[in-house]
């Protein structure tokens, strides 16, 4: 059993684990990957599962609690487990593709996943982000694992049995496997899955034991057949059975696999072959404590430190990693857009339309090298399909709306990402702003043919999300217009994007002074309800998206009246009750989360609005941005089962919470500037790729003190309302002074304002 001192006894090991954490110093030390899984299909705490992984990892594992198919497959109020699962799921409502799972058990072999489950505690669980241990109380066996970028270690400890076996389930919708006993092998593949494959899609696996098998039979259906060793049918598994254990004994597995075939699987189990579980430990929380040591935290509060370097993991999850290394060195990857196996990089298991916002804003900030490899990605995808991504698990999915790649593709040029094609980029932004994806409308413009023409998408034209598809399509050209502008492209090529970028004023009511969904004939939706969750908008309502103007905060100010007339209106987004429109169509989870949140239409839980309050700062009145930002964060974050308040979606949620504990965040992915808030932590140090360091202190900072009161920068006055990426590239020191009261002399002027399109010369 695992543990620093390589202590080989489980019951010391545990000992030691429980009496560490009080000593624990190491930023992973303090990640909890149990926040959020306190979740259920009718209300989302985070909709998270314990990812048992390493940072970007090819594979996942995690307990399973829920059954063969179950997008919601670990929930913290189980208390059964039914396998352990390599998974790939991004969330539960993309579910999963390529699983299979192996689960230990005693007494007779068992394929059934309810026969073969077992009862456990939550006292008798380790979860840290690269190892993973469990007390099976039905079997009596208690099980490790611990992970490697596309392989992993299991060690099973046996009480003294005649009858100890492994179940090997390859799940159903079509699997294969084989027991090669004269190897201690086990392989097959699986190639269950929830869309975005190809026909020949295949996630093959290779698992050898350090013993001999004493029983072994192929299962076919849910038979087991004692006489066969083979199976290839609708659902295909596998048990192995290993004699005369005395207690305490274990049984080591090693599992890798691969998209490509059982060769490449088996080069991938080289990650651990010759290696013990301890060291493959001890190098996955070295990785991590490598990943999370980019930023270091200081404060006296253990539980922010938790809920600060347990959102920082949930941020360096995905996108996955969906390369391989093949026999020569190079790299490797199965596309999953056309079925082949070709050279290069591919990542997936990401929705832009959640993590433009703030996650890949993250990844240029504190992992730009990372970001240069998942770049070179998308030029992968976009010649192995015609389009770039914009919901990818692992290939196009039919989910979510926008054209967010173009937000992804800007802001890794503006932050100086190298190593790819952007001139092919520049290509793949044109094709996808005036196409739509002929297998659904998720992936370039559904509806860009009325976007093009009227600028806007009408109400009755059967494009359902009008009003949300027009606003974030407007967005998606400034980008398209900032990426070409920065390429040193002729007006002749860029001008159409920066006219279509001010397409969200034809949406904007002045009689409401909120974005509504708009007719052909140019009159606006009748009955309208502010509060409602209408077809116009996606999964929300006009309070939610009537702010979705990123680029261009100052052109809604405008349209709103001025600065006094639009901080009112954000205001009322606090003031209005949770419950209003909440009869205007069935409920959904979103809604139900806004609900119990009880901040008025604000809801968290989703990503329109997130970055709503910084928007104060647009409008002369930034401590109302830091008092909401500091509430969301002390209410809405917590290290607990139930931690998030809503889903966490891909790192997105978690990265808002790292960017806005730090004391600013990336209103406008794109413009190279990030908007001040309220710092969270005491002292803050990022340590950048290129050497550099950035110093952040928040000066009396408390509960009750919130607001700025000074501000400086590398020592001098600092007044603006945001600060630039290039300036935190050079290091430096943010120094800030807090208050409990605010101080409504600083930041007020034209000038301090962060950017908008309206103010640049064109």
């Amino acid at each position: 059993m695992f543990n620093i001192k390589k202590l080989t006894s489980s019951i010391l090991f545990l000992f030691a684990a429980h009496v560490s954490l009080a000593q624990q110093s190491s930023p992973v030390d303090y990640v909890n990957p149990l926040i959020g899984t306190e979740s259920k299909y009718e209300l989302s705490n985070g909709n998270t599962y314990p990812a048992i992984a390493r940072p970007w990892g090819m594979n996942f594992w995690t307990p399973q609690t829920g059954n063969m198919g179950d997008g919601w497959v670990y929930t913290y109020t189980a208390d059964k487990i039914k396998g352990f699962k390599q998974t790939h799921q991004p969330s539960p409502w993309n579910n999963d593709y390529g699983q299979f799972s192996l689960m230990p058990i005693t007494g007779k072999p068992q394929f059934d996943q309810e026969k073969r489950a077992s009862w456990f505690s939550h006292k008798a669980e380790v979860v840290k982000p690269y190892y993973y241990s469990v007390y099976l109380a039905d079997h009596d066996v208690t099980t490790e694992l611990t992970p490697s970028q596309r392989a992993a270690v299991f060690q099973f400890t046996f009480p003294k049995t005649d009858e100890a076996y492994v179940i090997i389930d390859a799940f159903d919708k079509g699997s294969y496997i084989k027991v090669i006993p004269q190897e201690n092998k086990i392989i097959g593949y699986s190639t269950k899955n929830s869309g975005g494959v190809p026909d020949n899609f295949k996630n093959y696996f290779v698992i050898t034991f350090d013993r001999p098998f004493s029983y072994k039979a192929a299962v076919e259906n849910g038979t087991i057949k004692n006489d066969q060793l083979e199976v290839q049918d609708d659902h295909a598994g596998a048990i192995v059975g290993f004699p005369s254990l005395k207690k305490g004994d274990k049984v080591v597995a090693k599992v890798a696999s691969s998209f490509i075939s059982f060769e490449q699987a088996t080069l991938n189990l080289n990650e651990v072959k010759s290696k013990t579980f301890e060291q493959v430990a001890m190098e996955g929380k070295e990785q991590w404590n490598e990943v999370l040591g980019r930023v270091q935290v200081e404060d006296n509060n253990i539980d922010r430190l938790r809920t600060f370097y347990s959102c920082l993991y949930r941020s360096t999850l995905f996108p996955r990693d969906f390369s391989e290394i093949d026999a020569s060195g190079k790299r490797i990857h199965y596309s999953p857009y056309n079925g082949q196996v070709l050279p290069g990089e591919m990542f997936t298991d990401t929705g832009f339309w959640d993590t433009f916002r703030s996650l890949f804003p993250l990844l240029n900030l504190l992992y730009p090298s990372m970001n240069d490899r998942m770049q070179a990605g998308l030029v992968n995808a976009y010649k192995e399909s015609g389009y770039l991504p914009e919901w990818a698990s692992p290939g196009h999915r039919a989910s979510m709306i926008g054209n967010n790649s173009a937000s992804i593709v800007a802001d890794a040029l503006v932050t100086n990402r190298t190593g790819y094609d952007k001139e092919l980029l520049w290509e793949a932004l044109k094709h996808g702003a005036n196409n739509a994806y002929p297998k659904h409308s998720s992936t370039g413009r559904f509806g860009h043919e009325y976007y093009n023409k009227l600028g806007y998408i009408p109400a009755d034209v059967k494009v359902d999300q009008n009003v949300a598809r027009s606003l974030e399509y407007a967005y998606n050209d400034w980008c398209i217009y900032e990426f070409g502008k920065a390429l040193g492209k002729p007006k002749s090529e860029t001008a159409i994007y920066a006219q279509r970028a001010m397409n969200y004023k034809n949406l904007y009511d002045p009689s409401t002074k909120l974005m509504r969904g708009k007719k052909l004939d140019g009159s606006f939706v009748a009955n309208f309800d502010p509060s409602a969750w209408s077809r116009e908008y996606t999964e929300g309502n006009a309070w939610h998206w009537s702010f979705c103007v990123f680029h261009d905060p100052q052109g809604l100010i405008d349209l709103m009246g001025g600065n006094k007339s639009f901080v009112s209106m954000l205001d009322t987004v606090f003031a209005i009750p949770s419950y209003e429109g909440m009869k205007s169509r069935s409920m959904i989870h979103e809604m139900r989360e806004m609900q119990v949140m009880n901040m008025g239409q604000y809801a968290h839980g989703n990503q329109p609005i997130q970055h709503m309050p910084y928007l104060y700062n647009y409008a002369a009145e930034p401590w109302k941005a830091q008092y909401w930002i500091r509430k969301i964060m002390d209410k809405l974050y917590l290290p607990t089962p139930d931690g998030y308040c809503g889903d966490e979606d891909n790192g997105q949620t978690s990265a808002w919470y790292v960017f806005s504990s730090l004391g600013f965040y990336p209103v406008s992915p794109g413009s190279g500037e990030y908007v001040i808030g309220s710092p969270q932590f005491e002292k803050v140090t990022l340590k950048l790729e290129n050497g550099k360091e950035v110093r952040i202190h928040a000066k009396q900072q408390g509960l009750d003190q919130v607001y700025v009161n000074q501000l400086t920068w590398n020592g001098k006055a600092y007044n603006k309302n945001y600060i630039r990426y290039s300036d935190l590239l050079s290091g430096g020191n943010l120094a800030f002074k807090m208050s409990a009261e605010p101080n409504k002399n600083r930041g007020i002027k034209k000038e301090d304002a962060p950017y908008s399109f309206s103010k640049e010369k064109r």
